[in-house]
């Protein structure tokens, strides 16, 4: 893409956040994401939520997705990510849902217990974001009073 089209998407949609240049793309994909525990359990607590933090940072360097806010509630977590558009948002909320499972699971025997097959409830929250990042940013930062 030209970089005098790519400043001019900037000027006329004032798109101050940094687009992400791949070898082939520019792109711009961000999602706020919200997944919650079966049956909205308390379990997000102490060393599990930060353990949960943890794993969806390490999962999402792999991947290479950029976390702009995240906020791990007791029962909640909330996800603002830029991804690369090789991947779909249901992909991402998968692997992460998937691997932080399978290693909460493991570690805390008590979770294995309470939810035999899965951590995660099976809905999953996605809500694209556009050009109103600030609003989105308050409302995780928010959640974060709320716990």
């Amino acid at each position: 893409m030209p970089l005098l089209f790519v400043l001019q998407l900037r000027k006329q949609f004032n798109i101050s956040k940094e687009l992400r240049h791949d070898r082939h793309t520019v792109s711009l994909l961000t999602d706020h994401m919200v997944f919650s525990p079966k049956y909205r359990g308390k379990v997000l607590v102490g060393v599990v939520a930060m353990l949960a933090e943890a794993i969806i940072r390490k999962t999402c360097k792999e991947l290479d997705i950029k976390i702009i806010d995240m906020s791990v509630s007791i029962d909640h977590i909330h996800l603002f990510i830029q991804y690369p558009p090789k991947y779909s948002v249901s992909f991402i909320a998968k692997r992460l849902k998937g691997r932080t499972s399978r290693i909460l699971r493991q570690e805390f025997p008590e979770l294995k217990e309470w939810c035999k097959k899965s951590l995660w409830g099976p809905s999953c929250y996605h809500g694209s974001v556009g050009h109103g990042w600030e609003v989105v940013e308050k409302y995780i930062a928010g959640q974060d009073r709320k716990s």
